[in-house]
């Protein structure tokens, strides 16, 4: 049968209301009371009802967070961040996969807000107008991580995914190239895939370079469609000296197609990318790219929530993490041998 407060009362000798204090850790209770009521509940081994509570504190202490693919590094270590900083605050994890597709998303948001969370964090992915619909009935904070809403409506911590590609473009330049192509992330989505590509764009222009539609290929972030951009490069009459990709993993799959055809890397072509995920040190060469400080994001995210849910003062709700460029062995001078 279930052990009950009052089970656990009668054991130790005491009322349920000192038990309750005992469980929630209310500081006004004898150290020796205190320490009877724990080990009448190890020997029953009671476990409070954490809905209960909730319903009568109105708080669950638990926060829902939407990953759109548990499967890619980026979002684990932005989620190690986001429960290291949760723990430090005393709350609980809800972790939800939405497979990038924009119906789950919506569909666990809503699950989410129903479980009673006393907060939300949506990581990465398109913010569109459904999204702010579902946001805008939840009575709960919300806070977007490693992403924004265009309108700029909703708290969130990101990186300027722009200014990152400028630079990633820029180092490629300073070593001399002036023939690069990217392969870009769909532009339908504003952080990881527009703004990369305006990025690009811009550093080819401030540099005087001509844009070329032909230099650029649309990936889906993940590894095979770096090797179908890079197949397509090689196909190409007059071939660019240098990638630049929207993600280390799409430049892995480049790299790989590229020793596969018989040429190296930074010799015959030369790579770099963003986000710099562990394999970005693990491939060889060495994957050279701008780092986001993922971590960073999901600790900042869930730190800006706490505040939120405690309606403390909150001085930005909109944060702007820095990154830095990486440079490892994948980028060489064109005038090199």
């Amino acid at each position: 049968m279930t052990v009950t407060i009052y089970d656990v009362a009668r054991e130790a000798g005491v009322s349920m209301a000192t038990v309750s204090r005992v469980v929630n850790n209310n500081p006004n209770v004898k150290p020796q009371t205190r320490k009877k009521v724990y080990e009448a509940i190890e020997r029953l081994g009671y476990r409070p009802n954490a809905v209960a509570r909730g319903l009568a504190s109105k708080k669950t202490t638990t926060v829902g967070v939407v990953i759109p693919d548990i499967s890619n590094s980026i979002f684990a270590e932005i989620a190690r961040g986001i429960e290291d900083i949760a723990n430090m605050y005393h709350y609980n994890i809800i972790l939800c996969n939405a497979d990038k597709k924009k119906e789950k998303e919506i569909r666990v948001i809503n699950t989410l807000l129903e479980k009673q969370v006393d907060g939300l964090l949506f990581m990465g992915g398109v913010v569109t107008e459904d999204h702010l619909q579902a946001f805008r009935t939840a009575s709960v904070p919300i806070v977007l991580c490693a992403t924004t809403d265009e309108q700029g409506l909703v708290p969130s911590v990101d990186i300027d995914h722009e200014t990152a590609a400028y630079d990633a473009v820029n180092t490629l330049i300073r070593h001399g190239h002036r023939d690069i192509a990217m392969i870009s992330g769909t532009l339908q989505d504003p952080a990881n895939g527009f703004a990369r590509f305006q990025g690009y764009k811009k550093a080819l222009e401030n540099a005087g370079i001509e844009y070329k539609e032909d230099l650029v290929r649309i990936g889906n972030y993940r590894y095979e469609s770096g090797i179908e951009a890079m197949k397509y490069f090689l196909g190409l009459k007059k071939k660019p000296t240098a990638i630049f990709s929207a993600t280390d993993e799409m430049a892995i799959g480049a790299i790989h197609c590229i020793q596969d055809a018989g040429l190296s890397v930074p010799e015959d072509f030369s790579i770099i990318s963003v986000d710099n995920i562990r394999m970005a040190s693990m491939v060889r060469p060495q994957l050279t790219t701008v780092a986001q400080p993922m971590y960073d994001i999901g600790a900042v995210s869930m730190r800006l929530l706490t505040k939120l849910m405690k309606k403390e003062h909150v001085d930005h709700a909109h944060v702007i993490l820095p990154h830095e460029t990486i440079l490892r062995l994948s980028v060489s001078s064109v005038n090199e041998e």
